[in-house]
C-alpha cells in the first residue's frame, strides 16, 4: 500500500472556498474508498499564498486516477495558484 501527498498553493482570498470544495471531495472519496484523508496547511503565508497538503494514507490501486477525477469534478484548479503536485510514498519494510 502507498500514501499520496498532494501539495499546492492557494491565494488567501480563495482559501475558504477551496477548503469547502476539498473537504466535500474528501468526504466523497472516503465514502467511496474507505480512505481517511487529511487536509493540512503551512502555518505561515508568503506573498498572500498559503501552501496546502492533502494526505491520503494507505491507498489501493487506482486511487490516483480516482483522486484526479474527483479533483477535476470539484473544480479545485480554479481556486489554486498553480498546479497540484502529487508525491507517492510507501512504508519501509520492518527489520527482520
Amino acid at each position: 500500500m502507498k500514501d499520496l501527498y498532494v501539495y499546492y498553493q492557494v491565494k488567501e482570498e480563495h482559501a475558504q472556498a477551496l477548503e469547502a470544495r476539498v473537504r466535500a471531495m474528501q468526504a466523497k472519496l472516503a465514502a467511496a474508498s474507505g480512505v481517511a484523508p487529511q487536509l493540512k496547511r503551512r502555518p505561515d503565508s508568503k506573498d498572500g499564498l498559503q501552501t496546502w497538503m492533502e494526505i491520503y494514507p494507505v491507498v489501493g490501486e487506482g486511487f490516483t486516477e480516482l483522486l484526479a477525477s474527483a479533483s477535476e469534478e470539484a473544480g479545485l484548479l480554479s481556486l489554486t495558484a498553480g498546479a497540484r503536485h502529487t508525491e507517492v510514498f510507501m512504508d519501509l519494510p520492518p527489520c527482520a
